[in-house]
């Protein structure tokens, strides 16, 4: 007997469910409803528009309703809102936005997908300033007009999350000037400050003005007043500052809530009514590693979701494993991915844990086009279970998180990584895999194999009078060093000992962190008991003070940068 579902939002959790429903059953009556213009578009390719990336706005466009009919028997209804549900007649009400025209239509099972919201501050003076916000083909469409329309001489973007980012680099692409304000002292929140510090180099060698630790309080005519008391001038304004769930038909459902106004989902993702499941941005998802609910507004998990939902409604048993957040962003020249917690997290969970930094090549050396990759891989302390990872590179990051977050689902610790048998051949990566070189260097450090300090402690172990070593050779050393280090290279050190006290702490760095811990284990072997290695080196030591040296005047602990 067929049954009649009805789909409530389109784009990646409608649009596949939809789809996926009718790949399970020939039979079925499926309609979808969409209360835009478009039912099925690339929501995370908007911002590539604006550069000209993608050339035409009917590009973002993936599937018509007519397509949905012609090849999945679909009803794919656009500027239809669904604006009721009567639960008790299983019946949903809708509003034809163009004719006006008020119906109803009955289901056997209803999956809401109705995203989330960008969230558009009401600060004073708003409506003197021309605002944006991205969600879709038509707020991008209309912002790209507006842009062309004005000729600004400045843009605005107000928050640095994935939107934000993607959002300057396109517009910077396309020739604007454009400042970028983010109320934290750092962009991308996925990230943990040391490695932020690579993307705020990253935005300002680009030419993004870009503002931390501020915000933005008022307007007046394209003018926008930061709560320092800054002003400037922007005839353009884009809030990238969140999302928050577009949850109000399920509320006024009466369907149960979940935090920060999530609609509440099972593992099964039905709601508090058993024909209705919900699936997307509007959804509580369940974190495995915090063993807490919370919102995630990312597609692969949309999309996953949409396929469980409808195998479930065909009695296909589904495992619910949860989400532990991977992703990935571009930054002009850099890429950046990450899964898990990270620091801030695991100290407000109070976890005891640790890290492991480093900064290798992401393939061989030799190839042209090897980059460094800056990795930092988090475990617990005392079982090595891996809670998070983040990368940051030129190259290959993705790949590099992609094996840490299917190595987490499996449960894996950081020992594990050490022997993961992974591809190789130059032009791809290393025979000991940046993975396998983070394991090994994490195992070190739970181990107890040697200890070590980070970059980010470092002007503070200046001020407190450290003995910092260098162990780069004498070209290196010329080309920038920390200014009150003594250098006594690797090839040196063993016939300089006595110029390296061990009566107190010394703490020994090269470039990236494996020379300096060479060197660290060939004093622990000859008796020094308290020496550490810095990690990540003096290329993480320059991204790390980089933006802050420059943006406040602060006096460098560095005699030169040396990013290369």
């Amino acid at each position: 007997m067929s049954k009649k579902y009805l789909v409530v939002g389109g784009v990646a959790g409608g649009a596949s469910v939809a789809a996926k429903l009718r790949r399970l059953s020939e039979e079925d009556h499926i309609v979808m409803f969409e209360k835009g213009p478009h039912v099925s578009f690339s929501n995370c390719c908007l911002p590539y528009y604006l550069s000209g990336t993608i050339e035409k706005s009917e590009d973002l466009v993936l599937m018509s309703p007519e397509k949905f009919d012609n090849q999945y028997n679909i009803d794919a209804r656009v500027n239809n809102e669904v604006i009721g549900i009567d639960r008790a007649a299983k019946e949903v009400e809708v509003k034809d936005l163009l004719s006006g025209e008020v119906y109803r239509e009955s289901y056997d099972k209803l999956i809401l997908s109705p995203g989330a919201q960008p969230i558009k501050p009401n600060l004073p003076g708003i409506e003197k300033v021309n605002t944006f916000t991205i969600r879709n083909v038509v707020d991008i469409d209309r912002l790209q007009q507006s842009i062309q329309s004005i000729k600004p001489k400045h843009i605005t973007v107000v928050g640095a999350g994935f939107i934000g980012i993607e959002t300057v680099e396109n517009l910077i692409e396309a020739g604007y000037s454009v400042t970028l304000v983010q109320s934290p002292d750092q962009v991308l929140k996925q990230f943990d400050g040391d490695l932020a510090q690579i993307m705020h180099k990253e935005l300002i060698d680009n030419g993004v003005n870009l503002i931390l630790g501020d915000r933005v309080e008022a307007f007046e005519k394209d003018e926008i007043i930061l709560k320092s008391g800054r002003r400037f001038k922007s005839e353009v304004i884009v809030f990238g500052i969140g999302v928050t769930p577009d949850s109000i038909l399920a509320k006024k459902a009466g369907l149960k809530l979940g935090k920060r106004d999530t609609i509440w989902v099972d593992h099964n993702y039905k709601t508090s009514d058993p024909d209705i499941y919900a699936v997307g941005d509007a959804i509580q998802v369940y974190n495995p590693l915090n063993r807490e609910y919370d919102m995630l507004a990312l597609a692969g998990p949309a999309l996953k979701q949409a396929r469980a939902v409808a195998m479930h409604i065909h009695n296909i048993p589904v495992v619910y494993p949860g989400y532990i957040g991977a992703s990935v962003v571009k930054c002009f020249n850099y890429n950046g991915a990450a899964v898990g917690l990270n620091e801030r997290s695991l100290k407000a969970m109070g976890i005891e844990y640790d890290y492991a930094f480093i900064v290798p090549k992401d393939k061989v050396g030799l190839m042209p086009d090897s980059e460094e990759l800056h990795m930092k891989l988090l475990f617990e302390k005392p079982t090595g279970r891996i809670l998070g990872a983040q990368a940051i590179g030129r190259g290959n990051v993705d790949k590099r998180i992609d094996v840490i977050s299917t190595a987490m689902r499996a449960k894996a610790t950081i020992d594990h990584l050490t022997d993961l048998e992974l591809c190789y051949a130059p032009p791809f990566g290393s025979a000991r895999d940046v993975i396998n070189m983070a394991g090994f260097v994490a195992s070190n450090i739970l181990h107890d194999t040697f200890r070590q300090r980070h970059m980010s402690e470092l002007r503070v172990l200046l001020e407190e009078g450290a003995t910092i070593i260098d162990v780069r050779e004498v070209d290196e050393w010329d080309e920038g060093h920390i200014i009150g280090a003594k250098l006594i290279p690797l090839s040196e050190l063993r016939n300089r000992l006595d110029e390296i006290p061990k009566d107190k702490p010394v703490y020994l760095h090269c470039r990236s962190g494996q020379r300096s811990y060479n060197a660290v284990l060939a004093l622990q072997n000859r008796g020094w008991k308290n020496v550490y290695n810095l990690s990540g080196g003096f290329i993480e030591l320059c991204f790390y003070e980089y933006y802050t040296d420059k943006t406040t005047g602060r006096e460098p602990i560095v005699s030169a940068y040396d990013f290369e």
